[in-house]
């Protein structure tokens, strides 16, 4: 145990699960778009839509997506900034299977047209887990130095993105595999010792049959 689970993170309160957490989970959702969101569906699910309201959920998460950390002070003023940078966004209640009670799903849009859905947990702490990306179940608290990779489920990919990371000398801490069919989108969720270099992460962009490539250095820089 760290200072950090015993004292709880710096941020703007009142609630390190609805609040805090919320914030990481919509810069989490930001970073994993990977472009500016001009527009967002937020469900929210469990506590999250019982109470987010009151204890500022639906504020922290349009903060995060808006790219404030835990402790901007402009948390309660999201709203007003949303608005300002012409980013639209709507709340809604929906159902989840099996999922932590202070969940959340999010549909954006990115200013370049990309899309992605992520469903993300808050789990205390203001420590938050990506559970699903697009049709696709994952776990990942993006923790450590994390690399995402989207590509079609055919033979060879792994072994070309751990050969990568081997020639870099950087060590895999947990790595997960996922796949929404045989034969159709995979994902690789890695998780290492050392930073990737940035160079390495542009080759692996090129390869043949890779769709999408996340990085996300220590401390959810990416």
């Amino acid at each position: 145990m760290n200072v950090f689970e015993i004292l709880g993170p710096v941020m703007v309160g009142p609630s390190s699960s609805h609040t805090a957490g919320a914030v990481r989970i919509g810069l989490m959702t930001r970073k994993l778009l990977a472009q500016r969101p001009v527009e967002a569906v937020i469900g929210m699910y469990g506590s999250f839509a019982a109470t987010g309201r009151g204890h500022g959920t639906d504020r922290a998460l349009v903060a995060g997506l808006l790219g404030m950390r835990p402790d901007d002070m402009r948390i309660p003023d999201s709203f007003r900034y949303a608005k300002e940078a012409g980013f639209q966004f709507s709340f809604e209640t929906i159902q989840l299977r099996e999922a932590h009670p202070n969940s959340v799903m999010i549909r954006v849009r990115g200013e370049k047209g990309r899309e992605l859905t992520v469903q993300a947990s808050s789990l205390g702490g203001g420590r938050i887990m990506i559970n699903r990306l697009d049709d696709i179940d994952v776990n990942c608290t993006c923790e450590m130095p994390t690399l995402i990779v989207h590509n079609m489920d055919q033979p060879g990919h792994v072994s070309h993105v751990t050969t990568m990371l081997s020639q870099n000398s950087v060590n895999i801490a947990n790595m997960s595999l996922y796949r929404n069919k045989r034969g159709g989108r995979a994902v690789m969720v890695i998780e290492t010792d050392q930073p990737i270099p940035e160079e390495s992460i542009r080759w692996l962009e090129h390869l043949e049959g890779v769709l999408k490539v996340t990085y996300i250095n220590v401390g959810g820089e990416i």
